[in-house]
């Protein structure tokens, strides 16, 4: 009886902005980037992805983010994934960008200059929240941009998971 009163206000929460700002606030944005083994030393690249978060069709109808606003990343990391030990020190430096799925409202949201070439598989890298992504987490598509420089060549392809934090509060 107690665990269905307890489903059954979560559910009359579930469409108020305080309820959307902690669930939005609970589930990252995730993205799998491809780096190129064909990318030349010293250039610039972008490797790009479409970003997925669980509750993204939270609601019956779909994104709820019309209930939250001042949607910021809070957090960001890089995780290579295939190969798993693929040393992301290989990189010189490298920004993410957010954007609609046209690429429309594009905001570079954190990024990385002077990688460590020993860093290993993965790498917190550094946030730029001064922009609101309230736009952006409205839209059912949230696409990543990657640019990225090699520092030294790679031989195989490289996939890296990408984990995004958002901060996002009660839209009044």
């Amino acid at each position: 009886m107690k665990t269905a009163y307890l489903l059954l206000v979560a559910l009359t929460l579930s469409a108020c902005g305080t309820m959307q700002s902690i669930v939005k606030s609970s589930f990252p944005y995730t993205a799998t980037l491809t780096i190129s083994h064909t990318a030349d030393v010293g250039k610039e690249y972008s490797a790009m992805s479409t970003a997925n978060s669980f509750d993204q069709n939270f609601a019956k109808g779909g994104n709820d983010a019309a209930y939250v606003n001042a949607v910021r990343i809070i957090s960001a990391k890089l995780q290579s994934t295939d190969p798993s030990d693929f040393n992301i020190g290989q990189l010189a430096s490298l920004q993410v960008y957010v954007s609609k799925i046209d690429g429309k409202g594009e905001e570079m949201v954190a990024s990385r200059k002077n990688i460590n070439p020993t860093i290993g598989n993965s790498l917190v890298l550094d946030i730029d929240n001064t922009h609101f992504l309230d736009e952006i987490v409205r839209e059912s598509n949230v696409r990543v941009r990657l640019v990225y420089k090699l520092r030294n060549a790679i031989h195989t392809d490289v996939k890296l998971h990408l984990v995004m934090n958002i901060a996002a509060y009660p839209n009044k």
